[in-house]
């Protein structure tokens, strides 16, 4: 066993030595590493609930600013504007409308929240020591890593949440051909896992050809 001994002079010339063994030591940085780690649950907590509560709130509009993108596919203007596809969603879906896949997204965010957290917690508690050059920048690294990975892990959910956001909603860009029909965001997820396409859309220069499917370029779609 190691032992620390430190000394201090007195007045009278007196020298107390104090001894610290490597157990109390370790000791102190697991109860500051647990307490870390509680911070961090803490905090996390807190953001999620305010994150879950925006994302509740703002879905509406993501739910019609998809619809005003996806109708660009079938050349329609059935949602021409903010009020006019507010009262559009109302009168066809209620209530619920304005809120399809908001599950999935919810889960999304809350998933990636958590692990990007705890990961960069991890990360720079027992991988980055606070003796190294540059520590700031490593952990700010770790941080955009951490997310980035975070990201794709629930790439799938967000998907799901856009697919079902336009899905069987009138518009051509939500009905078959080019899209089917899913009664929930369960469904939607089983039938892009059979397909294979749980990561389709996720890359920014590669499209995937789903599996047993062909492209008709007269038709512009896969059949």
């Amino acid at each position: 066993m190691i032992f620390y001994v430190f000394t201090e002079m007195s007045g009278k010339g007196h020298t107390s030595v104090v001894f610290v063994s490597d157990v109390e030591v370790l000791g102190g940085q697991q109860k500051a590493a647990e307490s870390s780690l509680q911070h961090v649950v803490n905090e996390t907590t807190k953001e999620m609930v305010a994150r879950s509560c925006a994302t509740i709130i703002t879905h509406p509009f993501h739910v019609i600013t998809l619809r005003c993108m996806v109708q660009f596919i079938g050349r329609e203007t059935k949602y021409s504007g903010l009020f006019d596809s507010i009262v559009t969603v109302y009168r066809e879906e209620g209530v619920l409308g304005f809120f399809a896949g908001l599950i999935p997204r919810l889960l999304a965010d809350i998933l990636s929240l958590w692990m990007c957290n705890l990961l960069a917690h991890v990360i720079n508690t027992y991988a980055i020591d606070d003796t190294m050059s540059h520590t700031g920048e490593i952990r700010n690294c770790s941080q955009a890593v951490t997310g980035f990975f975070a990201s794709m892990v629930t790439y799938p959910f967000g998907l799901v949440s856009n697919l079902i956001a336009v899905n069987n909603c009138g518009l051509a860009g939500g009905l078959p051909p080019y899209a089917s029909i899913y009664p929930t965001w369960v469904d939607c997820w089983r039938h892009l896992s059979s397909e294979g396409n749980m990561s389709r859309g996720n890359s920014l220069f590669f499209r995937k050809l789903p599996a047993g499917k062909k492209y008709a370029f007269d038709q512009k779609r896969f059949f």
